[in-house]
């Protein structure tokens, strides 16, 4: 029996439940506030700027003595629209929610003393507190700027990638700093980027990085057990055909953290030095039994 669009819609979406609402709203006030310390104690009062529409806040609120939360919050408002059609709802609401609290933050935050007055000090810890807040936002389905709503718009009319539109815009916000602070904050303003654009990328997938390995080999069975009472990790024997000879081959595929890596290669040297050993950094790892056991 065939379903209609609104049964298959029905089907597919699910709401979040009320505990994982409030988990979600928790740790995007918690990076919304993370970003509002690391640029009103930091970054702000040493004239260095983020990139996107923070950064273009910054610059306005230099010019006109208006406060940056006001800024960051009208500016971001089109795009909080465009999100919502383009992305979804609740992708929306926690980018809405994010830009509230930071508006709101930096509001609190301006007038208070900052940490430090070196600006080298300030975009060294100024890109990390921020890129820590940006992070843990975006980890949990939001967004505290809306260069990244348009990017994906732009990708959709241009040839230009999301990344590709994103850095042209940061470079342009950026080399304008250039003009309004000075030349030396512009260059400021460019590390404190890549300090954060660092960050975020640990915050999101995390200091305990997630690895595959492929192994081929005759040993196949005692680098497997190996690994599981050595390592504690699964391994799934998968059955492969080499190309040039026809023979049948075992490979056994694990996955690993990068503080494994170096054990396992040591197993795998140990057992048969001549084997084939790939790993491919992973993006993210779910169900199955990627736990790990008690090792021996």
């Amino acid at each position: 029996m065939l379903q209609t669009d609104h049964e298959i819609k029905k089907v597919v979406h699910r709401s979040l439940s009320a505990k994982m609402i409030v988990k979600r709203m928790l740790f995007i006030l918690v990076g919304a506030l993370l970003m509002a310390v690391g640029l009103e104690f930091f970054l702000v009062p040493n004239e260095v700027i983020d990139g996107g529409i923070v950064g273009i806040s910054i610059i306005l609120s230099h010019l006109t003595d208006v406060q940056i939360g006001f800024y960051i919050f009208v500016l971001n408002l089109p795009f909080f629209f465009i999100g919502y059609k383009q992305i979804g709802k609740t992708f929306a609401l926690s980018t809405l929610l994010g830009v509230i609290i930071l508006s709101i933050a930096t509001s609190i935050f301006h007038d208070l003393p900052v940490l430090t007055g070196d600006p080298l000090l300030a975009t060294v810890f100024g890109g990390i507190v921020l890129g820590v807040g940006v992070g843990i936002v975006i980890r949990y389905g939001g967004s505290l700027d809306g260069t990244e709503i348009l990017a994906i718009l732009f990708n959709k009319r241009t040839p230009f990638s999301v990344g590709e539109t994103i850095m042209f815009f940061n470079l342009f916000i950026l080399g304008s700093a250039g003009f309004v602070f000075g030349w030396d904050r512009a260059m400021y303003s460019l590390m404190a980027y890549f300090i954060a654009f660092k960050t975020i990328d640990i915050v999101i997938q995390g200091l305990d990085e997630s690895k595959s390995a492929w192994i081929i080999s005759e040993q196949y069975e005692q680098i497997g057990e190996a690994i599981l009472a050595r390592l504690g990790r699964g391994v799934t024997y998968l059955n492969g055909e080499g190309a040039y000879t026809g023979d049948d081959k075992k490979v056994i595929f694990c996955v690993i953290t990068r503080l494994e890596e170096a054990k396992l290669k040591a197993i795998i040297d140990e057992i048969d030095p001549s084997a084939f050993f790939a790993v491919a950094a992973i993006a993210e790892v779910r169900g199955g039994r990627f736990k790990k056991r008690d090792i021996h």
